[in-house]
């Protein structure tokens, strides 16, 4: 009877991991259709959403920095404050923030500071990334709280959008 009781919960856990993969692709690809929307604009294709414990979004947000002239319109910060004043705090521990580029240093910084539980992006950044791809704040020994990253979630279509994107910035600018 354990075992039988074991092997369901197990099953269990597998679905929901299956699930969840499924619903982080859907977010990536809303998400990355708000990310061409920002490019457009002028800003760098970077757009993240916060989910409560639930699944609900609480925070959008998108790079806001060109336009208005914003060091901290980063899209992960954008949607973190958002966020903290739909949920009236600023502690994220049952949270998932979902992101098209890896946070950089500051955006990962603050995602610590705010307990965030999970963070999820598309794709990594080797120059810039700050879980993983240059440093990995998340697992810090200065870091207080650990979170879980996952990555990789429609990372072809991401890098290519920021391929694309920065290609033609550098034309414009000849």
């Amino acid at each position: 009877m354990i075992f039988a009781s074991r092997g369901k919960v197990l099953k269990r856990q597998r679905e929901t991991k299956v699930d969840q993969r499924d619903e982080f692709t859907r977010w990536m690809d809303v998400l990355l259709q708000r990310a061409e929307e920002a490019g457009v604009e002028g800003e760098v294709p970077v757009a993240a959403v916060i989910l409560d414990g639930q699944g609900r979004a609480i925070g959008h947000g998108r790079n806001r920095r060109q336009n208005q002239r914003d060091p901290l319109g980063h899209a992960e910060l954008v949607a973190l404050r958002q966020a903290s004043i739909v949920q009236n705090d600023w502690r994220f521990n049952d949270c998932t923030l979902i992101v098209t580029l890896e946070p950089c240093p500051m955006c990962a910084g603050a995602l610590v500071q705010a307990r965030m539980g999970k963070v999820v992006f598309a794709a990594t950044d080797p120059k810039r990334g700050g879980l993983g791809g240059s440093l990995d704040l998340s697992t810090h020994a200065s870091a207080h709280h650990h979170m879980k990253v996952i990555h990789g979630i429609r990372e072809t279509e991401s890098r290519e959008k920021l391929e694309r994107w920065f290609k033609q910035r550098r034309r414009a600018n000849r």
